[in-house]
């Protein structure tokens, strides 16, 4: 997939200390003996109460990389290249190959999950959310299979992250496909009747038409078109099975 460039950092709040801060606390300090400069300036300034930037929440969402690719039991290159690839584009190389570093420790430690997507939902939000669970699918599927392990480690991160079972739903479908994919992508069951599926297309092409996010700006107008073009595409393969005109 095409990585939505700044988008997710777009939705930050305010983060206070918790977890996440523990986890900046160890990453910077890890920075800080690899003689970076520019991360030990970044360590000696307070993190409690300021804006959190893409750079801390970027460790952040490194966890949950970490999370999703130990799930099956291996570290694929499919993976990392996925990892490295969202990092250049999110933040240049030179960065990227700092935040590697860093993910290399992140991968032989454990994090408590829980706590940290708790406060996530709290500093990020709703669109945001998606995008990241759209991410984190990405990277599932970069080595052309959604593991089951690996899916269940994003289901709970979306629960955690308060993402409705329909959302979740219509995400995984775009990556892990079955006969039934095309009628999750529409948020309905293959069982609804014809004129349900046209009022089901109606109602997500609605909801993910490029023209409603417009003014929130083109990265997200960019995200909405994928899953706009995904929404039409199962709708014409739903109306190709059925024969609906």
């Amino acid at each position: 997939m095409a990585f939505n460039k700044k988008l997710i950092w777009g939705g930050l709040g305010w983060v206070m200390g918790g977890p996440i801060g523990a986890i900046l606390g160890v990453a910077f300090a890890s920075m800080n003996q690899d003689n970076s400069s520019q991360w030990r300036q970044f360590n000696q300034r307070p993190h409690i109460g300021r804006t959190t930037k893409p750079n801390d929440f970027a460790i952040t969402i490194l966890v949950l990389f970490a999370k999703v690719m130990k799930a099956d039991g291996r570290l694929l290159k499919s993976e990392l290249d996925y990892v490295k690839k969202f990092l250049i584009q999110q933040f240049g190389l030179h960065q990227a190959r700092e935040f590697m570093i860093i993910f290399k420790d992140i991968l032989n430690q454990e994090y408590p999950l829980k706590q940290i997507c708790l406060q996530i939902q709290k500093s990020m939000d709703h669109p945001s959310r998606l995008e990241l669970i759209h991410i984190l699918f990405g990277l599932s599927a970069s080595d052309k299979d959604v593991h089951v392990e690996e899916l269940k480690v994003i289901q709970t991160i979306a629960n955690y992250l308060n993402i409705n079972s329909n959302d979740f739903e219509s995400l995984k479908a775009i990556f892990a496909t079955d006969h039934e994919a095309i009628y999750r992508i529409l948020e309905i069951q293959s069982s609804a009747s014809d004129s349900d599926v046209k009022k089901a297309f109606r109602k997500m092409a609605n909801k993910y038409h490029p023209d409603k996010v417009a003014h929130l700006g083109i990265d997200r107008q960019n995200l909405a078109e994928e899953k706009f073009k995904a929404v039409n595409e199962a709708y014409q393969k739903i109306k190709d099975t059925r024969g609906i005109s």
